[in-house]
């Protein structure tokens, strides 16, 4: 009898120190091409992201931002992200991701690639070339001039970051041999699919997909929806739910559409221009996620 009491006595004394609570969901936020975490824009973004859902959240920035994410391979940028991630006891539990433009291919390929890796919960994507771009519009540097002639080199693969989602849709048994980024990513070569990256990418909480509507970077713009042109032929625009990876499912957008976990957003203006109000109804609700914790 006393020894029943003792214990019960116990029980209560460390249900006094136990006291479960929820705690904001972090989030990480990766920026496009030619920018890097310390500008003003992506840092008052990401902080504005934070203030407006009182969710922790950083900018994560690979090598030296503005540069390497120029020259740097795609696939070695999500290896760092990847590297990182981990490294990130505030994220062990599980995390968001906010990605603006090219930073949408690190993102996927940190969510489909990385091993051992905390769970990502919701991904938005703004402005991302999902589907790859067929042009690079409004270009004449010499870098533009050696994608749009030599883009499926080797040389060109190894050393120019955009080089790996750009989709030449005239081209595609060169673009499926020889591209070394977007192939792989969204499981198009149909003996190397992989089923763990698909199993990766449907474990996702929500996926929302904003598509700029006046987008003259991304093209088409509708691959921010993953809508492309059919293999051959740069006509006619295939909505998203008309292509090859939505239909036989490669990486799982048809599974996670069916769940009802997929957003296909249209937003005004252009690439990357998104109002206040648009991000606290679209992006906002997103990163307002609670996970449980105990604290004693």
């Amino acid at each position: 009898m006393e020894k029943s009491f003792q214990r019960s006595v116990l029980l209560v004394t460390l249900s006094l120190f136990f006291i479960p609570v929820s705690i904001s969901v972090p989030f990480i936020l990766f920026h496009g091409i030619r920018d890097q975490c310390s500008n003003g824009g992506v840092s008052s973004f990401t902080q504005l992201l934070s203030n407006l859902s009182s969710s922790p959240g950083s900018c994560l920035e690979i090598g030296n931002g503005n540069q390497d994410s120029v020259s740097m391979p795609l696939t070695q940028q999500a290896n760092v992200a990847c590297e990182k991630v981990k490294k990130m006891k505030e994220l062990s539990h599980g995390y968001n991701i906010v990605a603006q433009s090219q930073g949408n291919l690190v993102a996927r390929g940190l969510i489909e690639f990385c091993d051992n890796a905390p769970p990502v919960f919701n991904y938005i994507s703004l402005g991302g070339p999902h589907a790859g771009i067929s042009d690079i519009p409004k270009c004449n540097s010499p870098i533009c001039k050696l994608l749009k002639t030599r883009v499926y080199t080797d040389y060109i693969q190894n050393h120019i970051a955009p080089s790996g989602y750009i989709k030449i849709p005239t081209e595609m048994s060169k673009y499926l041999e020889h591209s070394k980024y977007l192939p792989k990513l969204n499981n198009e070569r149909p003996n190397k699919r992989n089923p763990v990256f698909k199993d990766r990418f449907t474990s996702l909480h929500n996926l929302v997909l904003v598509m700029f509507q006046g987008d003259t970077v991304v093209i088409p713009k509708e691959s921010s929806w993953f809508g492309y042109y059919p293999d051959g032929a740069s006509t006619p625009l295939l909505s998203p739910q008309q292509t090859k990876i939505y239909i036989e499912d490669w990486i799982g957008l048809k599974t996670l559409d069916a769940a009802g976990k997929v957003k296909f957003v249209s937003v005004p203006g252009e690439h990357l221009r998104i109002a206040q109000d648009e991000v606290v109804k679209y992006v906002v609700p997103y990163l307002k996620n609670l996970q449980p914790a105990v604290f004693f």
